[in-house]
């Protein structure tokens, strides 16, 4: 039997991922953007210092690996949704193919960028 989901093998699996992930990058931008309120006259020196410490490392790791699952789910959910051969006649799967590439390299780049920022130091 083929399976139809996206990241996890099972489309409850991907709901919950993709759930707990947005709660993830919902935590992330209020520490930072409360780090930002409370600071508001800083610079690249106490920005760095920041984010550089094993805390927000790991956690600027979290963010970055919960948005690339985040987006591969919900483009999958759209390419299938919305590209399909009823709609769009045969050359719907070439078109998903093409996209679903793409969306795996800009997320496998996006990840590997945002780790060499982050450990590379």
């Amino acid at each position: 039997m083929k399976s139809a989901t996206g990241l996890t093998g099972s489309g409850s699996r991907d709901w919950y991922l993709q759930r707990i992930s947005a709660v993830v990058l919902a935590v992330y931008t209020v520490v930072v953007f409360g780090w930002i309120i409370f600071h508001p006259h800083f610079d690249y020196d106490a920005w760095f210092g920041f984010m550089m410490t094993l805390p927000m490392k790991i956690f600027s790791l979290l963010a970055i690996l919960s948005l690339a699952a985040h987006a591969w789910i919900g483009m999958w959910q759209v390419f299938t949704d919305y590209i399909t051969t009823r709609q769009m006649g045969p050359s719907a799967s070439g078109l998903r193919l093409v996209l679903t590439t793409a969306v795996i390299v800009a997320v496998f780049v996006f990840v590997i960028w945002g780790i060499q920022i982050f450990w590379a130091n």
